[in-house]
């Protein structure tokens, strides 16, 4: 008796699925081209006067010339314009849409409206109403609302090849759309990295240089909403593979574009500006090791940083230090602070980090306050004269190396470049030791072993680590980088108060900036927290309009992105797939070597 076999079915036929739809019911064409018109109307709106008076600042009354707001409506508008061009398949703009998708559409037409109509609210509560509004101003309320409408009718999901519909994530998960960095000539990647890194530094540097509260707002609109696009359209991935591929060459970029910076400053203050922000990513970067690599909650890492502070200025050769007659050279001074914070760090962990969670966190808190009030009582009369109690140390001198003094201005190329901007370039340097560092401790056998722990302290015990002498290198080498931030941070601010070194407060450095700006760059990773030191800065000095509610939009901000993007702004892989395991880890398709689906055989 023969038996019957049955023709199979190949996998390689689509299921037929309902068309895609978006949110308003729209033709697709319609929507593309609003999305198109609209952002063309959202730049050319930019170009008229939005107001009759200049008491508002950025001068929005001259029509032709765009001032304040208006290039970001205008540069808003063009990033719609292009992505929308990008979906029409416009030869040579393919690449700005390697995920095929229609979410970048949205998001920058979404940045063009939000940084448009808070314009719009701005000067209508600044002055008074909306009659001072001019016709522009309706204008461009009314285009900048004309592409959000064209990329809401258009679907946000993505028709896979096999039928199904694909979420954007699942879709720039598969490793197949990701090209390799390869198959791009050696050239063109450096090329690329280049390019990215000048407008970087140009974005850097224009969001320092805002000069009032309500443009630092709109920037962070246009910032915000542009890399979030460029995330989802895939370009992000495709950037990081080229990373990956020249790590030495993206890292030599991104430290010439640090030392470009106080060239493009003509105002000292703005160095002042990136000097801190670099002492406050340094410092952030050592808790990175404590809290991003091995796990260890430390809620008094401030402390450090104010032991290497006052540990340079007693042997600064200060007339008001209580070692008198000690003048060291930094080189030696700079050793003594990070020396200093090792010791501090090396006897703190040694009783306490047989605690773990909470309890090492309520531990690390009360070193932080024992610091700051001993330091406040070493005035003579509460306890021993070291500190000068709650006056500090004043009068620090500057540095001088080899006859260059840090304190006065000096010609270098035609450019002159002022106390801070010397100051800047000195933490440039010691910014490059520490991320030397990092990389070098997070690579190493010690690193593998501090994530171990991080990840489940009892299995890495178990399996033969030394989870207590780990720990501890950890916390001695995190608090000696900070005490090697600390020296600097006295010579640039002339003078150590106990009064910074707290846990929490409206300005940073405190423990709890520090802790959040390694939780909102990205913990474990290096860019990570020196791009959220630098937004915690900020937001405070360019926020100074809303007085006592700046902390308020700092925390609304701050939920925002742990609700939206938990693993931080610039997120490791294994911190990625923590949190957001469904998404990343769906398997495609099953292909074959030619990349065509599979076909199941006869009798299989």
């Amino acid at each position: 008796m023969t038996e019957t076999t049955k023709t199979p079915v190949p996998d390689a036929v689509p299921t037929p699925t309902p068309a895609l739809r978006g949110l308003i019911p729209l033709p697709a064409a319609a929507a593309r081209a609003l999305l198109l018109g609209g952002g063309i109307a959202t730049a050319a709106s930019a170009f008229l006067a939005w107001t009759w008076t200049a008491e508002f600042p950025g001068d929005l009354t001259i029509n032709g010339y765009p001032g304040g707001l208006q290039w970001l409506t205008f540069t808003a508008g063009v990033l719609t314009a292009l992505f929308a061009l990008a979906s029409y398949g416009i030869r040579g703009l393919g690449w700005l849409l390697p995920a095929r998708n229609n979410a970048p559409l949205a998001l920058t037409a979404l940045g063009g409206f939000t940084v448009t109509w808070f314009t719009v609210i701005a000067i209508s509560a600044n002055l008074g109403g909306v009659v001072n509004l001019e016709p522009g101003g309706w204008v461009a309320a009314i285009a900048s609302l004309l592409p959000l409408l064209g990329a809401f009718a258009l679907p946000q999901e993505r028709t896979g090849t096999d039928g199904t519909k694909e979420t954007l994530k699942a879709y720039i998960a598969k490793p197949d759309h990701i090209p390799a960095a390869q198959a791009i000539a050696p050239w063109i990647q450096r090329a690329v990295i280049t390019v990215v890194t000048i407008i970087g530094l140009g974005v850097f540097t224009y969001g320092i240089d805002t000069e009032y509260g309500e443009l630092f707002i709109g920037y962070l609109f246009v910032v915000t909403f542009a890399m979030w696009a460029v995330h989802t359209a895939g370009l992000m991935d495709r950037f990081s593979a080229l990373v990956a591929a020249n790590r030495s060459f993206t890292l030599a970029m991104g430290f010439a574009a640090a030392i470009a910076f106080p060239f493009t400053q003509t105002d000292d203050h703005y160095a002042n500006i990136g000097v801190n922000i670099l002492i406050f990513g340094t410092v952030a970067l050592g808790l990175n090791i404590v809290v991003g690599l091995a796990g260890l909650l430390d809620l008094g890492y401030v402390a450090f940083l104010g032991v290497g502070a006052y540990t340079a200025a007693l042997v600064s050769g200060s007339e008001f230090s209580t070692i008198s007659g000690v003048h060291l050279p930094f080189w030696a001074s700079a050793l003594a602070g990070a020396a200093a914070s090792l010791v501090f760090g090396v006897l703190i962990g040694a009783p306490t980090l047989r605690l773990r969670g909470d309890y090492l966190a309520i531990v690390t808190l009360g070193f932080g306050e024992i610091f700051r009030i001993a330091v406040n009582n070493m005035d003579g009369d509460s306890g021993p004269d070291v500190t000068n109690g709650p006056n500090g140390i004043a009068n620090i001198p500057d540095l001088n190396f080899f006859g260059f003094n840090f304190g006065q201005a000096h010609d270098i190329g035609g450019f002159t470049l002022g106390r801070f901007a010397n100051y800047y370039l000195l933490m440039v340097l010691i910014m490059a030791i520490v991320v030397l560092v990092y990389t070098r401790a997070a690579d190493s056998r010690i690193g593998r072993s501090w994530i171990a722990i991080r990840e489940d302290e009892t299995a890495a015990t178990a399996m033969g680590i030394n989870g207590f002498r780990v720990k501890l290198v950890a916390f001695a080498l995190g608090a000696a980088l900070a005490g090697l931030a600390g020296t600097v941070s006295a010579h640039v601010t002339y003078s150590v108060v106990p009064t910074p070194y707290q846990f929490a407060g409206s300005t940073p450095p405190n423990s709890a900036f520090l802790l959040a700006a390694v939780v909102l760059g990205g913990m474990g990773t290096v860019a990570g927290p020196l791009l959220g030191a630098a937004l915690l800065y900020l937001l405070p000095e360019k926020l100074v309009f809303l007085q006592d509610k700046s902390l308020l939009a700092f925390g609304i901000a701050l939920i925002l992105l742990m609700r939206f993007r938990p693993e931080g702004i610039i997120a490791n892989r294994r911190r990625q797939l923590e949190f957001h395991e469904t998404g990343q880890l769906d398997v495609p398709k099953q292909t074959t070597l030619t990349d065509e689906p599979a076909v199941t055989k006869a009798g299989a």
